[in-house]
Parts: C-alpha cells; sequence; structure tokens
C-alpha cells in the first residue's frame, strides 16, 4: 500500500498544477485577450485555453478516485471566477438581460415594448445608455439616435419566460452586468454539483473546467447555462424514472431557451423498441405542461406578443431560407442551398427515430447528445454559446470528441464567414473519429 502513494500523489500535483495553469490562462483571456472589436488576440488565448484544458482533464483521469469529486468542484469553482474578472468581452447579450429584469421590475412586460421606445424612457440610466461618443464594440445607435448598450434596440425580446423570471430574479439581487455574471458563475458551479452527484468521477469536469464555461457562462453571462443545469436535472430525474419531475425540469429548460427541447428524444430513448403505452405520454405531457404554465402569465399580459423576435431573429440568421448568411453549411457542399434546411430536417428525424428505437433509457443523456450534437452540426450556428447544452451532455455522456462542435461555433464566430464549413466540418471530422477509435476500444475489451 505505500508503495502506491507517490505516484497517486504526483498524479494529483500533476492535475493541480495543469488547472491552476488553465486557470490563470483563462483569466488572462478574459483581461487581456481582446475583446469582440477586436478579437485577433483571442484566436491563441483560447487555443492556449483548450489545449490546457485537455491536459488537465486528461491528468485528472489518474488521480485516485476519492480525491476527484473535490478537485473537480474547486477548479469548477475557480475557472467560473475567472469569467468574473472583467466586463463581458465577447457578447453584448447581457445588456438586454439587465433591461428586461428593469422592465417586468416596473410591472411592464417585456414583449410590449422594444428597448428603444419611449414609453420606457424613464427606465434609462447611463448604464444602458452611455452618453456619446457611440463608439464601442457594444454600443449601438436606436433609430431616434441615442447611444445603447443593447443589441437590436429596435426589436422585441426574444427570450422565453422562465429566462424572464431569470432576469426579473437578477434585477432583485442588484440589477447590474455584474449581478448577471455572478449569477452566471452560480449556475455553472451548480451545474458541476449536480453532474457529481450524479457521478462522482472526472467526467464532470468536461464541463467544470471546459474553457468555454468562463467565457460564455459567466464573463458573457448567457442564460442557455440556466437551460443546461435544468437539462441535467431533467435527465438526471428521467434516469430515477421521477418522470413528471423530470418532465417539468425539461419544460421549463426549454421555456428557457428552446434549444433543449432538442434533448426530449433522448429522454424518450427506447421507447419504440417496445410496444409504448399511456405511460409513455407522461414525460413529454409534464415538459409540455411545464413550458406552456410558465408562458401563460406572459401570454395574458401581451399575446402573441411572447413571441417576441423569435420570427425575425431565424430570418436574420439564415434558418428560414439561404439568404443573407446561409446556415447548413456542411450540406450545402453535397445540396444546393435550397434543398439543405429539407436535408437537414430528414436527417434530423432519422437520428431522432434512431435514438426512440435504439437509445439506451438507462442512459438518456446518450440520446440527447447525438440528436443535440447532430443538430448543430447541421445548422452549423455563429454563437458558440448554444453549444453549452452539447457541453453538459458530454459531462454526462462522457464522449468528449463532440466538445468539437461548441469549439467550431467559437471559431466561427470569431473568423466569420467563409469559416462555417471548415470549422463544422473538422467538427464532424473529430466526432466521427472520436466515434471510430471508441468502437475499436471496444471490440478489443
Amino acid at each position: 500500500m505505500p508503495a502506491t502513494r507517490p505516484p497517486a500523489r504526483s498524479a494529483t500535483v500533476l492535475a493541480v498544477c495543469a488547472l491552476v495553469a488553465l486557470v490563470a490562462a483563462l483569466a488572462l483571456t478574459v483581461t487581456r485577450g481582446g475583446t469582440l472589436g477586436n478579437s485577433r488576440p483571442l484566436h491563441g488565448w483560447y487555443l492556449a485555453d483548450l489545449v490546457l484544458f485537455a491536459t488537465a482533464v486528461a491528468l485528472l483521469r489518474r488521480v485516485p478516485a476519492p480525491r476527484v469529486a473535490g478537485l473537480v468542484l474547486a477548479g469548477s469553482v475557480a475557472v467560473a471566477a475567472t469569467g468574473l474578472a472583467a466586463p463581458p468581452r465577447t457578447s453584448d447579450d447581457v445588456y438586454r438581460y439587465v433591461w428586461d429584469g428593469r422592465v417586468q421590475a416596473a410591472g411592464v412586460s417585456p414583449y410590449r415594448y422594444t428597448p428603444d421606445d419611449s414609453a420606457l424612457a424613464r427606465l434609462r440610466d447611463p448604464a444602458l445608455f452611455p452618453p456619446d461618443p457611440c463608439r464601442a464594440w457594444n454600443e449601438h445607435r436606436t433609430a431616434s439616435g441615442v447611444c445603447t448598450h443593447i443589441n437590436r434596440p429596435g426589436v422585441h425580446t426574444i427570450y422565453p419566460p422562465v429566462a424572464e423570471f431569470w432576469f426579473l430574479g437578477l434585477h432583485a439581487a442588484g440589477g447590474t452586468v455584474r449581478t448577471v455574471q455572478v449569477g452566471g458563475a452560480l449556475l455553472a458551479v451548480a451545474t458541476t454539483g449536480v453532474l457529481l452527484v450524479r457521478r462522482r468521477d472526472w467526467r464532470a469536469a468536461l464541463w467544470g473546467w471546459f474553457p468555454g464555461i468562463a467565457i460564455w457562462s459567466v464573463n458573457d453571462a448567457h442564460v442557455d447555462t440556466l437551460g443546461a443545469l435544468l437539462l441535467v436535472i431533467a435527465l438526471a430525474l428521467a434516469v430515477r424514472r421521477r418522470v413528471v419531475a423530470a418532465g417539468a425540469a425539461l419544460g421549463a429548460a426549454v421555456a428557457t431557451k428552446l434549444l433543449p427541447g432538442l434533448a426530449l428524444p433522448g429522454a424518450m430513448s427506447g421507447v419504440l423498441a417496445r410496444r409504448p403505452g399511456l405511460g409513455d405520454l407522461v414525460l413529454p405531457g409534464a415538459a409540455l405542461a411545464a413550458f406552456a404554465l410558465a408562458y401563460l402569465p406572459y401570454v395574458m399580459a401581451s399575446g402573441t406578443g411572447v413571441i417576441g423576435y423569435l420570427p425575425g431573429y431565424l430570418r436574420e440568421e439564415g434558418y428560414q431560407d439561404d439568404g443573407g448568411i446561409g446556415r447548413f453549411g456542411l450540406l450545402r457542399l453535397l445540396l444546393p442551398a435550397d434543398w439543405a434546411p429539407y436535408a437537414a430536417a430528414l436527417v434530423l428525424a432519422v437520428v431522432v427515430l434512431y435514438v426512440l428505437r435504439r437509445g439506451d433509457p438507462a442512459r438518456p443523456w446518450s440520446g440527447a447528445l447525438l440528436v443535440t450534437g447532430t443538430a448543430l452540426l447541421l445548422v452549423a450556428p455563429a454563437y458558440p454559446w448554444y453549444g453549452l447544452l452539447v457541453v453538459a451532455l458530454v459531462a454526462l455522456d462522457g464522449r468528449w470528441e463532440w466538445l468539437a462542435v461548441p469549439a467550431a461555433g467559437q471559431a466561427l464566430y470569431l473568423l466569420q464567414g467563409g469559416a462555417q464549413q471548415p470549422a463544422y466540418g473538422a467538427a464532424l471530422a473529430v466526432v466521427v473519429l472520436g466515434a471510430i477509435v471508441r468502437r475499436a476500444r471496444i471490440k478489443k475489451s
């Protein structure tokens, strides 16, 4: 027994050293790495963060099991804390969050007015509507010429009701950008905690130590982190056969950012492998009920206005047609642009059917990862924080190769333009290679 202690201690020391290096690099990334207005310095920092993350996780796998959970949680806190070292550097979405919370606290539905509407002029202050000159990367002109940090100030909010509940709560807690960042840090660490409750091993570090947590969840404070937490809770409850609670958590996740709806087939993995019964409708029914109940107070206040800017956003981002940005980059390599959305829907439907028939109900996150990751590969979004769901599902499942998908989103976000097909093509190659290697190892064992 004494002979095994030095190697175990060495493994722990090496993992801690790698983690410290990762935290230091992330702190420098956030404070000195550049902004969206000057993103070139971020390229090298992001690459260094990714390499250090992979190294730290690889070393963590050698750490004795009793020490892993504490180290993962401590590392999660440290990684999240780095995101608090500076104001948001690469996204200005947080300013809309602050505004929506402020509007609700004033007794007004966030879906009723746009930020530049004169009816809400009394709620403006320099924190969200700075004085001229209006030149910073996160400052925008309204139609009336007013400067604001809120992007798209002339359109209604796009965020679903659970996100709006969160914004209202953050307003009550302080209502500043820093408050939202701290909220993001708490959500990120809470997600790590839930992952560790489910399984106290290294996989939780795939979320807690992932560089995107510091950037997307905390520094930029994207509400997608709340959706990821609710999704992890939903799938953990589904495994324990607490289907009503699982459905309610999933419905709340969907009412946070819509994208978690892609996990529903995973939560119902294998249902078509037998003859489905009425009991199989409980989980999706509970999810639908929770989703509808979340919307109810806002529908009563704003009617169809709760749809917000969603249709306009879909057109703007190229999801409804191939005008403008042009999504579905990998499919457009093989098919005419007009066919790509339909081909994407067909491929995704096949994957969903596969999960419903062949998925493992004891591992619903596996099917959820396959569907969600495939959807992002097909659509090729330019916003990397959409991939936070994939990061959370990877931490549940362990198939690290899917982290290439949010990494592709990050590359596209920084490089824009022609980077869509190379970035997501590389991600697809990593996913396929990872699956091949994994299958080969299973056969050998």
